[in-house]
Order: structure tokens, then C-alpha cells, then sequence
């Protein structure tokens, strides 16, 4: 099943106003309606490897493993949907490629990258993130944060000890706590949630972020809302526009027809009565 007609996907990424090379990786295929956005670190041109090495390593892995997956099943032991389950498995290999690239060339020692991930399916989406690398969902004219980020800011404010202005403005606010490539095994944030005709979904490195407040970000998109192509360019000026200190990436997927898959029941019922 092409998703292609039904799922818009439009990112872009840029170098910002200050770095002198991009870290960051993206790419999403309409086709199988997959997102990735990674942010990548570590010395000579090492995050730039990293990132690309996941990028390239969750496409190739989710695109092959989708082809054998049943839609509308679920894992028993995990209670996880199979598409849940081969995204999982494809961040993992990108933790294992990364991580025996690095062993095994010492310039590139000690590389890691973030990533983010987003797989729809069966008007539903999985997402997976190791990271602070973001996923909104614009809802309704609300912008929900569904990720959680994995660094060091983020459990000081959830044990009390910063309010989120005062992490926003911390020196030790870009610290992460997890990173794909770092150790042979990490783990994996998974979430499903169900997709809505007209949500947007905005994937994100930490260039807009510490740029943009949420609020900058909502109203970037609903500006936008037709043209993600043209969203996405002004969430990079508004980022380059506030400082441009790091890579900037914004990747944006807008459901636009129902996507159910062939043997789940909406599917059939909307065949019998179409």
C-alpha cells in the first residue's frame, strides 16, 4: 500500500548561522509514510557520519521489514503493533552500526547522534526517539509535544530543581543522557498514537528548539498550514533569525485521506458501502 496522495511529507535542513558544517541528517518517504531526522556529534566530521549512518541504516531497515509485516497485528509479548516492533528493531541497528563504525575508526571515536522517527500506518503513527530531538503534533490549533527529551535539563525539571525558562537559558541544556552509536545497546523510546486528517507533524533537531519558543513554532505552521514545504522554510529563517547557533532541521507530514489498512475493519466497511 502507497501512502503517497494521502500523507504529505515535505523537510529541509540547514547549517545555520554559525557552524561551519551540518550535523544534522534527514529524509522521509511518502511511499511507506516513514520520517527520520537525526542529530549528529563528535569530532572530526564524526556527528556527520553518525547521523547519516542512521538515517540511511532506519530507512533501508523499516522500508525491508514493513514488506513482511501484517498490518493490524500485534505483538503478544509486547503489546506493541508490528510496525511499532520493526521501527524499534531499525533504531536499534543504527545504534549497532554506528557504534562499530566508531570502534572501528579512530577519528570517528566516541560519535553518536540523536534520532527521531515516525512511521504511519492504519490511520495510526509510531514514533521512536533516542535523544532530544523532537515530534510535535499540531491539533486543532493546539502544538503538543509528544516526545520527551533525553538529557540532563530535562531531569532536573522533572525533579524540581528548573523551571523550563531556566533550563531554556542553562549552559548544560544540550547534554543528552542517551545518544544512537554511544554504547552497544540504548534505549528506545516508543509511542503509538492515532493520526487525525489535517494534524501536522513537525520532526525537529535541538537548532530549533533553543532557537524558536513553541509558541514561534505553532505559528510558523498554522501560517503555513497548506504549504509544508513553505512552513518548513520559515521555521529555518525564524531559527537562523533568533541566532542560528547549530544545524537547524524541521521535517513536517500532514495526513490528508483516511489511511486504513486493507484488512482492518474500517477498511471493510468502508468497502462494503462505498
Amino acid at each position: 500500500m502507497s501512502f503517497k496522495g494521502k500523507i504529505l511529507m515535505h523537510g529541509e535542513t540547514d547549517i545555520g548561522s554559525v557552524r561551519d558544517h551540518n550535523e544534522d541528517a534527514i529524509a522521509c518517504d511518502e511511499d511507506i509514510a516513514l520520517a527520520v531526522l537525526a542529530d549528529g556529534m563528535g569530532g572530526h566530521r564524526g556527528g556527520e557520519m553518525a547521523s547519516a549512518i542512521t538515517v540511511s541504516t532506519v530507512l533501508e531497515a523499516v522500508t525491508e521489514k514493513i514488506k513482511n509485516i501484517s498490518p493490524c497485528e500485534t505483538d503478544e509479548k509486547t503489546g506493541y503493533s508490528l510496525e511499532s516492533l520493526a521501527v524499534h528493531e531499525a533504531v536499534a541497528l543504527a545504534n549497532k552500526n554506528v557504534h562499530d563504525s566508531s570502534e572501528a575508526n579512530a577519528q570517528y571515536r566516541g560519535m553518536g547522534t540523536t534520532v527521531v522517527v515516525t512511521l504511519f500506518y492504519d490511520n495510526r503513527f509510531t514514533v521512536a526517539h533516542v535523544g532530544d530531538s523532537r515530534l510535535y503534533r499540531l491539533r486543532d490549533a493546539e502544538l503538543e509535544l509528544i516526545t520527551r527529551d533525553h538529557s540532563l535539563m530535562q531531569e532536573l525539571i522533572d525533579r524540581g530543581f528548573y523551571t523550563s525558562e531556566q533550563a531554556r537559558n542553562s549552559l548544560n541544556k544540550n547534554l543528552v543522557t542517551r545518544a544512537i552509536g554511544i554504547d552497544e545497546n540504548v534505549q528506545i523510546d516508543i509511542q503509538e498514537d492515532i493520526a487525525m486528517i489535517d494534524d501536522i507533524y513537525l520532526l525537529c533537531s535541538d537548532g530549533v528548539t533553543d532557537m524558536l519558543e513553541d509558541d514561534l513554532i505553532k505559528s510558523a505552521i498554522i501560517e503555513h498550514e497548506n504549504d509544508l514545504a513553505a512552513a518548513a522554510a520559515k521555521i529555518i529563517q525564524l531559527a537562523n533569525k533568533h541566532g542560528g547557533k547549530d544545524n537547524i532541521s524541521a521535517l513536517l507530514i500532514k495526513p490528508i485521506k483516511s489511511f486504513p489498512a486493507k484488512n482492518s475493519l474500517f477498511y471493510r466497511f468502508f468497502d462494503i458501502f462505498s
